[in-house]
């Protein structure tokens, strides 16, 4: 016989299951630097050391040298020019916009 306890446990976490999926495939939501809707968000990292979570995976800005802004995700290094698009980890990052501060890209989930 199961205990209301650990029935009250095992539906926490289906329920939690259920939504750290729907999060990945039919939500949106928007903050100062963030945009998503369905499996793709649009990002702005402005400074040195910004960071965004993505689709459960945390990117950051290093820096731009050169036209090319330079990414940390999950881990990993990657970069891009304006135009371009490179597959970072569980991402797939398209860049839209680099300055001298600042990039704008759009991520999805590859």
């Amino acid at each position: 016989m199961t205990s209301p306890p650990r029935a009250a446990r095992l539906a926490a976490g289906v329920l939690a299951g259920g939504l750290s999926l729907a999060a990945l495939t039919g939500c949106s939501f928007s903050s100062q630097n963030v945009s998503c809707s369905g499996g793709t968000c649009t990002v702005t990292l402005t400074g040195t050391g910004a960071e965004a979570e993505i689709l459960g995976t945390t990117l950051s800005f290093d820096s731009v040298q050169d036209g090319r802004a330079s990414l940390s995700v999950g881990g990993a290094t990657v970069s891009c020019a304006q135009g371009e698009s490179v597959a970072a980890g569980p991402l797939e990052l398209a860049c839209s916009s680099v300055t001298d501060d600042s990039v704008e890209l759009r991520a999805t989930v590859g």
